[in-house]
């Protein structure tokens, strides 16, 4: 296909090529020339490394060599160890414990905090997003080396506020095996400020006709965030839903910083992140730790795919066809 330009003179024509012409095929060339470093970067540190990672899983290759002994391929005798292991299923126990607790935490406490910061009532409520969103911004070992201070049970402040309140023989929050996981999730609480801010976006963009329409309907506050709150947020609902569900399959750093890599007391805080490092870079076994990462990609896609199956029966999205 081509069409023609027309320049000075009526006699003076140029023929330029588009479609599948000689100005289209450049224009490739060029866009192909300016995301060219970012293509060169997503295969030498993203595809190669998954490729190589899931080769190397059906190998004994370690970190560290034994003597000169070559890498040897093994089939599936990783997987087999990995299924066998009772540390990757007590790792897959804290796991999904701490799951638990999360994630539904992780979406009900940032969308009440939204509802109060989206009142117009509530004073300064500029002043009190900053102050919520702000712990989000620290540095994930400053803030876990201030906690450790923070819960110790002899001279952390929050014993000393419960003594101080009549809480006598207050727990050891970090040394009880009752009580870590809820202290680790009362921790990951105070950094949900990207949450809130994303829900305070939500609330704000449902339009204010629909509660005027269910208002002249009858319909109290709880119909009002069940029939239109809820529906027209549920995208940004299912999105923090999976992002916390992605965070908590490489939830490392704070119980690594915080407690130490054999996950005391008792293992009650060995999560399978922490499995994970100890067989891959303690150990040095570089194929079981290859087999033990998949393991966990695995679980959260499976679990993720189902999550966007069922996204057809309770998300909703403002312009999905009828």
């Amino acid at each position: 296909m081509a069409t023609t330009l027309f320049a000075g003179s009526p006699d003076e024509t140029d023929t330029v090529d588009i479609g599948d012409g000689r100005l289209a095929k450049r224009e490739r060339r060029r866009g192909l020339l300016f995301v060219s470093p970012w293509l060169i970067g997503l295969t030498l540190f993203f595809v190669f490394p998954i490729v190589a990672s899931l080769v190397m899983s059906f190998t004994d290759y370690r970190l560290v060599a034994d003597g000169d002994e070559p890498t040897k391929f093994v089939g599936l005798e990783n997987w087999r160890t990995m299924l066998g292991d009772d540390n990757v299923r007590n790792g897959l126990w804290v796991t999904a414990k701490f799951g638990l607790l999360f994630v539904p935490m992780s979406i009900f406490v940032p969308l009440g905090f939204a509802y109060l910061l989206t009142s117009e009532r509530l004073w300064g409520r500029s002043f009190f997003r900053v102050m919520f969103y702000l712990p989000s911004m620290v540095p994930f070992v400053a803030g876990v080396i201030v906690w450790r201070f923070y819960l110790n049970n002899q001279s952390g402040w929050l014993s000393r506020l419960l003594r101080g309140a009549g809480w006598e023989g207050t727990p050891n929050f970090l040394n009880d095996k009752n009580w870590v996981l809820p202290t680790l999730v009362f921790m990951a609480m105070w950094g949900v400020g990207n949450s809130i801010i994303i829900f305070i976006a939500a609330l704000n963009g449902v339009p204010t006709q629909l509660y005027e329409a269910a208002k002249i309907d009858g319909a109290g506050k709880w119909r009002l965030f069940r029939d239109v709150t809820w529906p027209m947020i549920s995208p940004i609902t299912f999105y923090n839903v999976i992002i916390s569900l992605v965070g908590l399959g490489q939830y490392f750093l704070v119980p690594f910083v915080l407690l130490g890599p054999e996950g005391p007391p008792e293992g009650a805080s060995r999560f399978y992140t922490m499995v994970f490092f100890r067989e891959t870079f303690s150990f040095f076994k570089g194929g079981y730790g290859a087999a033990l990462a998949w393991g966990m990609f695995i679980i959260v896609f499976a679990i993720t795919s189902l999550l966007f199956w069922s996204a057809k029966f309770w998300v909703h999205y403002e312009y999905e066809e009828r």
